[in-house]
This record gives C-alpha cells, sequence and structure tokens, in this order.
C-alpha cells in the first residue's frame, strides 16, 4: 500500500510543471502551492517509518513550498524544479565527499560484494548525475527566469524526464558492455 501511495504521489510531483501551466489559469499560486505541500506531506509521511533517504529532501520542498504560499509570486512556483535540482545536486555529491557514493549504495543492494571497479565505475556515474543536474538544473533557471510559461512548462515537465530517462538508457547501455565479463 505505501509503495503505490508513494508511487501515485511521485507520479503528481512529476506532473508539477502541467499542474503550474492549468492551474494558473483557475487558482492563485499560493492555492497551487498548498496543493504541492500537502502531496509532498503524505509523501513525507509514507516514507518517514522507513526512514526513506529522500524525506531531507521532501522536507526542503516543503520549506520551500511554504516560502511560496507566503510570497503567492508565479515565478516563485516557477523556481521549484531548479530547487529539487540543486537538492539533488547537493544529496549526490555529499555522497562523493563521504563515501560509499549514493550510485555505490543501490549498486550494493544486488551486488553487495562490488570489486574495486565497480566501486570507481558507481563513483564515475554518481559524478555524471552531478553533472546532468547542474546541466539540468541550470536550464531550469534560464526557463523560470527568462521564457514564458510555455517553454518553462515544456522543458520541466517533459524533456527534462526525457533527458534523465536518457542518461538512465544510455548508463543502462554502457554498464550491460562495460559487465559482460562479469556474467
Amino acid at each position: 500500500m505505501r509503495i503505490m501511495l508513494n508511487s501515485v504521489i511521485g507520479l503528481l510531483t512529476l506532473l508539477y510543471p502541467f499542474a503550474v501551466y492549468f492551474g494558473i489559469q483557475y487558482l492563485e499560486p499560493w492555492k497551487l502551492a498548498c496543493l504541492l505541500i500537502v502531496l509532498l506531506g503524505i509523501r513525507l509521511i509514507a516514507s518517514y517509518s522507513v526512514k526513506h533517504w529522500s524525506s531531507p529532501l521532501l522536507m526542503l520542498g516543503m520549506i520551500y513550498c511554504g516560502f511560496a504560499i507566503w510570497s503567492n509570486e508565479l515565478l516563485t512556483l516557477r523556481f521549484y524544479p531548479v530547487m529539487v535540482n540543486a537538492a539533488m545536486l547537493l544529496f549526490f555529491s555529499w555522497s562523493l565527499w563521504s563515501p560509499p557514493s549514493l550510485i555505490e549504495r543501490i549498486a550494493r543492494i544486488q551486488h553487495p560484494d562490488l570489486p574495486s571497479e565497480g566501486v570507481i565505475y558507481t563513483r564515475r556515474v554518481t559524478q555524471v548525475w552531478c553533472a546532468f543536474f547542474i546541466v539540468n538544473g541550470s536550464i531550469a533557471l534560464v526557463t523560470a527566469l527568462w521564457s514564458s510559461i510555455e517553454v518553462w512548462s515544456l522543458y520541466n515537465g517533459l524533456i527534462a524526464y526525457l533527458l534523465m530517462g536518457l542518461l538512465f538508457v544510455g548508463e543502462y547501455i554502457v554498464r550491460m558492455k562495460t559487465q559482460k565479463h562479469v556474467r
């Protein structure tokens, strides 16, 4: 039940740029921020008992939504993807300074005895994700400050996710080619 709830709320959170795009026609910005803070709060409660890694990120998102409610400005809502990218960059890069890297932790779930080559590879993948969050967050910032709401919604609600998917697929292909000898 918890997995399904988290999945539904996660999907709704991913649709945030489109909710802002369509929602601003009917709702004030503070009301949209209230909807997001409720979603993040439900997700935090659902993940809290298992000490999920995302709890600090969810709390940070809720604090930001509180600011968005207070400011009641559309521009503040448009900065949410920038904040998410910054938080993910912080989370991934922190794991580089405080090993094991995040990707290594994930890899060790499937391969507890990860060889040293795997540790190096997972560290490199974590660095690639950090670079992705820098680039993606920069584009999210540019679209928040200088583009139309349509361009902002298109990039942050579709293109960014397609790029993320492309990175996932690309990394998977590289991993399969480089680990043929492991199987």
